[in-house]
């Protein structure tokens, strides 16, 4: 991956991809590798919840609080960050983010080229040492810089900073 290539601190990542994830896959490598970050490239459908693989091979909808409920119980056990690189996610990153410090959704529908240009300005920026935020705003401008009008796609929430606040989302 051209990403942990060129990184300044490619020592500090271990990539483990999964493809085709079904949702005793994603539990399972949640257990197996203890993850600080978890990206999901794939697709989403706001309500309905995000789009795995069943044990058929057909589309499965994984509701949204049952995604949540997982990812909180390992926000305890170093679980810092998910983006979630598919459409219409940022229902489901906004629960999720009651639970772990940093997450990142979708909007709208996000093409694969701006989907794309964000996994790569937000590695660069995490590969280089910078903030899970400042990593985000990489991503943005990665997808701006190349001229195309979906930078304002994805949005970051913070519980960090919601806390603070006193509200849920940022």
């Amino acid at each position: 991956m051209r990403v942990c290539s060129r990184s300044q601190h490619r020592e500090k990542f271990t990539l483990q991809p999964k493809f085709a994830v079904r949702p005793d896959d994603l539990r399972r490598a949640l257990l197996d590798f203890n993850p600080q970050i978890v990206h999901f490239c794939g697709h989403g459908s706001g309500e309905n919840g995000l789009i795995l693989e069943s044990d058929a091979g057909l589309a499965q909808f994984v509701p949204t609080q049952a995604l949540a409920n997982l990812f909180k119980r390992f926000a305890t056990r170093g679980l810092e960050c998910v983006v979630l690189n598919a459409c219409y996610s940022e229902i489901q990153a906004k629960e999720i983010a009651q639970h772990i410090n940093y997450v990142i959704g979708m909007n709208s529908a996000i093409g694969d080229d701006a989907a794309i240009k964000f996994a790569v300005g937000f590695y660069d920026e995490l590969g280089a040492g910078w903030s899970f935020e400042d990593a985000y705003n990489g991503g943005c401008d990665a997808i701006a810089l190349q001229g195309i009008p979906e930078e304002n796609t994805p949005v970051f929430k913070n519980l960090k900073k919601s806390s603070s606040n006193g509200n849920k989302s940022s």
